[in-house]
């Protein structure tokens, strides 16, 4: 169903049963995948390929060209899959050609009303951005992270899977995986327990992230001391390595 006050540009491609609704624009190089629902006053710019299942509602604004006063009108893209979910008000833009000319987001997240993901953001599956949060060009965020209202994130900033981030966050710093921070600017409250919990962790995991938080965080040690006490462990439980990999490639430092 498509409303006859919708302008959907000649390019655009169209998957089955999409409902588009008053107001709505589609450009360029647009592709939407089937089942896609776009309420009203919804702006799509292309190039973007868009999966199925999507919703946007009411003054989304999604592909737009970015913000980057180096953006010089080259043909970057953007890439979104399936399921996810664009309240009143959010707005995605594309990448540029200073990173890998790319903003991609990944499957069955929820962007409440007024967020923004800037250029060349990489969005991991299952992410919650709560009203108001903002990520910054150029933000990696892994799966399941959740950023609370009104977070902030700086540029470049690398999010871990399963952490939390407070509502007011100001991320200045890499977030490891599975933790807590809150603030302005962020510190760290410790592992996102009852959210690992859900995510189906096992209790011995749990124990052994809980300890090497304590390495990391609580026996004032520099990172690369708590690195080294955690590499025996971490070679044997998964979970745990993927905490220090990722204190072990953060390009900015970690929230400590």
């Amino acid at each position: 169903m498509i409303h006859p006050t919708a302008v959907i540009e000649a390019s655009a491609k169209l998957g089955q049963n999409v409902k588009i609704g008053p107001f709505c624009y589609v450009g360029h190089d647009v592709e939407l995948g089937d089942d896609c629902v776009l309420e009203s006053h919804v702006a799509i710019k292309g190039p973007s390929k868009i999966g199925k299942g999507n919703h946007f509602y009411q003054f989304a604004s999604i592909g737009e060209a970015c913000q980057d006063k180096k953006y010089k009108g080259e043909p970057t893209e953007l890439l979104i899959g399936d399921y996810n979910v664009f309240r009143e008000g959010c707005s995605v833009h594309r990448g540029t050609i200073q990173d890998k000319g790319q903003t991609i987001i990944g499957s069955h997240n929820l962007f409440m009303n007024t967020t923004h993901v800037a250029h060349d953001c990489v969005i991991g599956s299952h992410v919650i951005f709560a009203s108001g949060a903002q990520a910054a060009g150029h933000v990696h965020i892994g799966d399941w992270a959740i950023l609370g209202g009104m977070t902030g994130v700086h540029q470049f900033v690398h999010i871990g899977a399963h952490s939390f981030c407070g509502g007011g966050s100001i991320v200045l710093k890499d977030v490891p995986p599975y933790l807590m921070v809150h603030g302005s600017p962020c510190v760290p409250a410790g592992m996102n327990t009852e959210g690992l919990k859900r995510r189906g962790f096992s209790a011995e995991v749990l124990l052994e992230l809980r300890r090497a938080y304590k390495e990391v965080y609580r026996k004032g040690q520099t990172v690369p001391e708590a690195l080294a006490a955690l590499a025996d462990k971490a070679a044997e439980v998964p979970e745990l390595k993927v905490f220090t990999d990722f204190i072990a490639n953060a390009s900015r430092g970690i929230v400590r």
